[in-house]
């Protein structure tokens, strides 16, 4: 490459691992009042990008509510996830989203193709442009996202969830 063409943003872009633990804490915090605000009962200005998920754990029974950005992508929604509460969303169980103030029983898909992946981010990003500060992905110099990082993040559950709603 010469020294006029763009270089990829690879390196420079890596997840830290410890950046991540930090935001992890900060969630932890800030979710207590977003459950409360998202939870209410009317539509919130935080309500245009985030919904309330409650489902049930997989393996304890115990009822969680989780705080998530979204994207509408025709009659679905979408949210990156990359947390270990993905987990109880395989199998497509039902769930109960708090939607611009709204209960809205919900079915979620949990997409893993790397192709479908990279899309969907684009559309989450487009429709939710915030988002992209919280999806640590690196992308090439033609904008795509980097196939051995997204490899990775999806080998260690980085994954979409799509929300069909009922």
């Amino acid at each position: 490459m010469t020294e006029n063409t763009p270089q990829p943003n690879t390196s420079a872009q890596r997840v830290d691992p410890a950046a991540m633990d930090r935001r992890s804490r900060i969630f932890r915090i800030v979710n207590v009042p977003m459950r409360v605000v998202l939870g209410l009962p009317f539509p919130t200005p935080l309500s245009r990008n985030l919904m309330l998920v409650s489902y049930t754990g997989r393996k304890t029974g115990r009822s969680y509510r989780q705080p998530l950005s979204y994207a509408r992508d025709g009659e679905a929604l979408l949210t990156p996830g990359g947390g270990r509460w993905t987990l109880n969303m395989e199998g497509g169980r039902p769930v109960r989203i708090r939607l611009r103030g709204r209960e809205v029983p919900a079915r979620p898909e949990l997409v893993r193709d790397p192709g479908e992946v990279e899309r969907l981010l684009d559309v989450i990003v487009a429709g939710n442009p915030p988002a992209a500060k919280f999806i640590p992905l690196p992308r090439t110099a033609d904008g795509r996202l980097e196939p051995d990082a997204l490899a990775a993040a999806i080998d260690h559950g980085f994954s979409i969830v799509r929300w069909h709603l009922n």
